[in-house]
């Protein structure tokens, strides 16, 4: 990326908030009739939901399965542009840790419902499945070894509401929806619209990492650091444009675009590399440069990202029976990520390209496009709707300031690593009608409805010195070009990807439905669902779903499910291969990721990949009142059998022996390992208060406790058994513990929001439960303490149409324990890398920000 902006416009925040607040001005001035500011909440308005039931009106309050639903105003009353941190901060079941130092996931960084992968949660816009990213998540991150979709390409500026699912609706909408459903409903206004600028910064002192503040040389002739208070820095510096419009298509149809612009600069927080760079000199003694050289030699924190999205949804009346719509989206990404640090005295560095050692970055250039075309209607007692969705996401990889050390001084420092192609097609045809039954209190909702969705799955390889072995041995030096020993080969930090790990694959399946909801009597609603799926590459699937709720008064009802579900196997899971520097117990080493198909997979005893099944129970209750206070409980408990998760990184003198020639020396692939229970409890209340002279108030908290569980593990098989492995199991140790204790165990949010006239004041805290970063080394397990994340947002509106905000996340700076005070066996690694990557809040301090809209 190199800092070269799709529009070079960070550099004049202050012209363009001082053009928009003139503009803002004259047109408050010259249309007085226009639309008043949004308000937190309309009281005594039933919020339709989309998902949960195929039953035309069913409401929030009404539904069977619990539902939160997030308009627009909730996301928009805070500093965080990214859809899936808004979520993170607004549903105490949903998980955002914002990992560092792992390849692709730094720019598409995945999230969690209820403590599951992220694959475990479907993703449908405007009700129609959302295509998932090309990008598979393989290294130390919450989420390892999924694909998921990616939802920060969704601006929040084109949502009108985001509609959450908890419950299992694989029975209902598919593959993927173990854990629940997210539906991101676009906005549909044909008329008015808004532009917004925002701006913010890190403004932060990192906690437990001093600041370095001298180097010297010791009497003992060693390297010797003087050390100050905490480390404050200024850094990540961000600035979002956003835009809406409505518009008028003749006089029955609308057309609503939304675009935004996001450049975001990187944040560091690494602490000082306190190790001799330089090979000592012929005497023994230090290296001068020792004294002068950059200690703060790795990128630890986001990077560097700036993408640009565009959405529209339309729709147009065309008789009275007759609807056509449409909604798509394309959307860039720009990013880069560092990784670890080469010392000059490296063996894969060549000093005649980097005197000083070099820092190897990780790009992505991310292309995404979705389209969706319609109708729907009523035809003969029936409505129906008949659509096509068709996406595709490209993840192209690059790698700068690097080199390929076996092709010695010559060697070029930027690489085409290779591509990534995830493409979608889905149709789907829907009816449904009320059918009345004589001896039930109400008609019976029946639908039906049949899909068909093509998935295809291509690895480009990179350019041949992105991944080749040449002929210069270690360190770039002259040596044998047929016997070496030779080089580290391809692009130092991420090896392209080579001609045998390309690939075109493809799949399709087909799935029937049908979905019947009636009420017993008055009180009893019942639902039930069930769906056929045959898939091309695995076979076929039947899963059921039984739901029901029953109100003991008007203000109480009780509510359970019971379902069957599954998750068939990714073709990024399927057939993805790549060797590249993963992050083991404190080093950098390289590891090859194999199809579970390949000869090399199979050689370690890979059996291939099967669907997941799973079955969710969940019973709770709701309680509303008639004074503006609601409360809802909800337990839930998966099962999920066959659970397919990545291997262990296998080693040892039989995998290096089998590894010859790929550039790994350790070796994993995909496999159904596990057997999994999660259980849990989520709880939602809210209270609105009316005052009389001092505005309104809402408050809302919600919480959840989630336990995650390993119940069976596969059993070891015979290839692993006494043939120089170090492990004696495919699935075992970190991985285990990663899945059972790497998420918060309990999650509080609660918020308060105030508004008076003009002012709108949005306090939110929340309370993250203890989470661990495991290790197979027990000194260097860690645990991150509970801690309180509060975040603050304040809003005046200038005028009818300009409204000013500023703000800030996680105002009172608040950091996990830094490592190195939080582990018994302090690595180089734990030092420089100052926190944990499994925070699940991050781990870049404070952020404020300001923001200015105007409405037309």
């Amino acid at each position: 990326m190199n800092r070269k902006p799709l529009f070079k416009l960070q550099q004049s925040v202050p012209q363009i908030l001082l053009a928009m607040s003139a503009s803002a001005a004259l047109l408050g001035s010259l249309c007085v009739n226009a639309a008043e500011q949004d308000t937190i909440a309309e009281e005594n308005i039933e919020q339709i939901s989309v998902i949960g039931s195929r039953r035309l009106g069913r409401t929030v309050e009404d539904s069977a399965v619990p539902i939160d639903i997030i308009g627009a105003d909730a996301l928009k009353n805070s500093g965080f542009t990214e859809t899936n941190a808004l979520l993170s901060n607004l549903l105490p079941s949903f998980n955002f840790p914002q990992a560092s130092l792992t390849d692709g996931s730094d720019h598409v960084r995945p999230a969690q419902l209820r403590g599951l992968a992220p694959d475990h949660t479907l993703v449908l816009v405007n009700g129609k499945r959302r295509h998932s990213n090309a990008l598979l998540n393989l290294n130390g991150s919450t989420g390892r070894g999924s694909s998921s979709v990616d939802l920060n390409a969704i601006p929040a500026n084109a949502i009108d509401r985001i509609e959450v699912l908890r419950d299992g609706a694989a029975a209902q909408y598919g593959s993927d929806a173990i854990a629940g459903v997210i539906n991101i409903v676009l906005k549909s206004a044909s008329s008015g619209g808004s532009v917004a600028a925002i701006y913010g910064a890190n403004v932060t002192e990192m906690d437990g990492v001093p600041q370095l503040e001298s180097v010297s040389e010791g009497s003992d002739g060693n390297l010797a650091f003087t050390e100050g208070g905490d480390r404050s820095l200024t850094d990540g510096q961000t600035l979002t444009l956003q835009g809406n419009m409505g518009f008028e298509l003749g006089d029955n149809g609308f057309l609503n675009i939304s675009t935004e612009y996001r450049d975001r600069h990187s944040t560091n927080r690494s602490d000082y590399d306190n190790r001799e760079n330089y090979a000592r000199l012929d005497d023994g003694s230090l290296d001068p440069r020792e004294l002068t050289v950059n200690r703060y030699n790795h990128n630890f924190g986001n990077g560097d990202v700036e993408d640009f999205s565009v959405f529209y949804n339309a729709g147009y009346q065309l008789t009275n029976e007759v609807d056509l719509y449409s909604f798509g989206s394309y959307s860039k990404r720009e990013g880069e990520g560092g990784g670890f640090y080469r010392r000059a005295s490296d063996s894969r560095n060549i000093e005649e390209v980097y005197p000083d050692g070099f820092l190897p970055v990780i790009t992505s250039d991310i292309d995404d496009f979705s389209l969706a075309l319609g109708a729907k209607g009523f035809v003969s007692e029936w409505n129906y709707d008949v659509s096509a969705v068709y996406g595709q996401d490209a993840f192209e990889f690059g790698v700068i300031n690097s080199l390929n050390t076996s092709y010695g001084p010559t060697s070029q420092t930027s690489f085409d690593a290779g591509t990534l192609t995830y493409d979608q097609l889905t149709l789907n045809v829907d009816f449904s009608r009320e059918v009345d039954v004589s001896f039930l209190e109400s008609s019976v909702s029946v639908a039906v409805g049949a899909e068909y969705r093509r998935e295809g799955y291509q690895i480009d390889a990179g350019e041949e010195a992105s991944y080749a072995q040449g002929t210069f041995g270690p360190g770039g030096a002259v040596t044998d070009p047929v016997d070496g020993p030779f080089g580290a080969a391809g692009a130092q930090v991420f090896p392209g990807f080579t001609p045998e790990s390309e690939g075109d694959n493809s799949r399709h399946n087909v799935s029937l439905y049908i979905d019947l909801e009636t009420y017993l009597t008055d009180d009893w609603n019942l639902a039930v669902a069930a769906r056929y799926e045959d898939y091309s590459d695995f076979g076929d699937t039947l899963n059921g779903k039984v739901a029901t709720r029953y109100s003991l008064t008007e203000d109480l009802a009780l509510r359970a499910s019971v379902s069957t579900g599954f998750r068939a196997p990714s073709l990024q899971q399927q057939y993805f291969t790549s060797v590249a520097t993963v992050f083991v117990d404190g080093e950098p080493t390289e590891t090859g990721t194999f199809a579970p198909s390949s000869d090399v997979a199979k050689a370690l005893g890979s059996p291939g990949l099967d669907a997941e099944e799973a079955t969710n129970y969940g019973v709770g209750f709701t309680w509303s009142t008639d004074f503006n206070f609601s409360l809802s409980v909800d337990y839930y408990q998966i099962l999920i059998d066959d659970r397919i998760v990545l291997s262990n990184n296998l080693s040892g003198d039989a995998i290096a022996d089998l590894l010859q020639g790929t550039g790994a020396n350790q070796g994993r692939f995909f496999l159904n390992a596990i057997d999994s229970k999660t259980r849990g409890v989520d709880v939602v209340a809210s209270y609105n208060v009316a005052t009389d002279g001092y505005g309104d108030l809402a408050f809302n908290l919600g919480y959840n406790y989630g336990k995650n569980e390993v119940t069976n593990i596969i059993d070891p098989p015979a290839e692993l058994q006494g043939a120089g492995f170090d492990q004696d199991n495919l699935f075992s140790g970190t991985e285990l513990r990663r899945f059972e204790v790497s998420t918060p165990r309990n999650k509080y949010n609660l918020s308060a929001t105030w508004t008076n006239d003009d002012i709108r004041t949005t306090l939110r805290t929340t309370r993250y439960g203890e989470t661990q970063d495991p290790s197979d080394i027990p000194e260097r397990n860690e645990v991150l303490k509970p801690k309180w994340i509060t975040d603050l947002d304040v809003a005046y509106s200038l005028s009818e149409n300009l409204s000013l905000s500023l703000g800030a996340n996680n105002i009172f700076d608040v950091y996990p324990d830094a490592t190195r005070e939080n582990v018994d066996d302090v690595t180089t690694f734990s030092r420089l890398f100052a926190y944990s990557s499994f925070s699940p809040y991050g781990f870049n301090g404070r952020y404020v920000y300001g923001k200015i809209e105007m409405k037309f």
